[in-house]
C-alpha cells in the first residue's frame, strides 16, 4: 500500500503542501497544466528551488496578475463544478472548501454562504488546496497520515484586524486532531493548511511503519531561525512477518 505522511516538524500550509508534493517527483508542468482546467485566470506560478536551514527544498509562489473579486463558498463550489477537473479532484477539492468555510462561518457567527475569501487570498487558497488533491492523486497513494501539529502564538493582521494566533478558523478545524504548543511568536499552521489535512488525512499521530521510498521538502514564507519546511514522506505501508529476521531489502 503506497502512503504519505506529512511530518509537520515546523507546521504547514498549502504553499509547504504543494512544494512538497513537487519535491516528492509531482511534475509541476502536469500540476499547472491540470490547473488550467478551472475557470479561473490572473494568477502565475513560480516553483524554485531554494534552501531552508542548508536543506534544499521546493518553493512555490502564487502572483496575482489581474484584478480578483471577493468570492463566496458557493462561487468557490460553482467554479470547481465548472472546471474539466477529474471528478474525484473536483469532489475532494469541494469538501475541503466546505470545511474552511463551515470553520469561518462559525468563528465570525455569519451563515456559510456570507463567508468570502478575499481577493488575492481567494486565487492562493483556489491554486493551494485544488493543486494539493492534484498532487496527491498524481502520486497515486492509497492512505495519508499526518503528525501532530505544532501551533505557535502571538497576533496576525487580517481583514478583520487583529487576530490571536493560532488563527480561530484554524483550531475550530483542528477540534479533534493531535496538536501542541511550541514556544514560536508566529503562525505555524494556516487554516488551508488545517482543512487539508483535515479532510485528506486518514489519521494523525506517529509515523506508521513504512518503507521510505522518497522524501520531499516544502518550503514556507516565514523567516525564522527554525526550518520553515514541511516534510513528507512517500513510501509502502510496511507489516513484519512473524518469524521472519528484520532486515534490509
Amino acid at each position: 500500500m503506497k502512503i504519505l505522511y506529512f511530518d509537520c516538524f515546523s507546521g504547514i500550509a498549502g504553499d509547504m503542501i504543494l512544494g512538497a508534493l513537487i519535491d516528492l517527483g509531482v511534475d509541476s508542468a502536469v500540476l499547472k497544466k491540470e490547473l488550467r482546467k478551472l475557470p479561473l485566470t490572473g494568477y502565475h506560478i513560480l516553483v524554485k528551488k531554494v534552501e531552508s536551514n542548508h536543506i534544499a527544498a521546493t518553493d512555490v509562489t502564487v502572483t496575482v496578475t489581474e484584478e480578483q473579486h471577493h468570492r463566496s463558498l458557493s462561487d468557490i463550489i460553482d467554479l470547481l463544478k465548472r472546471s474539466a477537473l477529474d471528478d474525484t479532484v473536483k469532489h475532494l477539492s469541494q469538501e475541503i472548501f466546505q470545511n474552511l468555510g463551515e470553520a469561518e462561518a462559525k468563528i465570525h457567527n455569519v451563515d456559510v454562504e456570507e463567508v468570502h475569501f478575499h481577493e488575492v487570498g481567494a486565487v492562493d487558497s483556489i491554486i493551494d488546496i485544488v493543486g494539493s488533491v492534484i498532487g496527491i492523486r498524481e502520486l497515486q497513494v492509497e492512505s495519508i497520515y499526518c503528525s501532530p501539529l505544532p501551533l505557535g502564538h502571538g497576533f496576525v493582521s487580517c481583514q478583520h484586524g487583529m487576530l490571536p494566533l493560532p488563527a480561530p478558523a484554524t483550531v475550530e478545524l483542528l477540534k479533534g486532531i493531535p496538536v501542541y504548543s511550541v514556544d514560536r511568536d508566529q503562525e505555524t499552521v494556516t487554516p488551508t493548511g488545517a482543512a487539508v489535512m483535515k479532510t485528506l488525512a486518514d489519521s494523525f499521530g506517529h509515523m506508521p511503519t513504512m518503507k521510505i521510498k522518497r522524501i520531499g521538502y516544502g518550503c514556507g514564507k516565514i523567516l525564522s531561525s527554525y526550518p520553515s519546511l514541511l516534510r513528507v514522506y512517500l513510501g509502502e505501508r510496511y507489516y513484519p512477518k512473524r518469524g521472519k529476521k528484520q532486515g534490509n531489502d
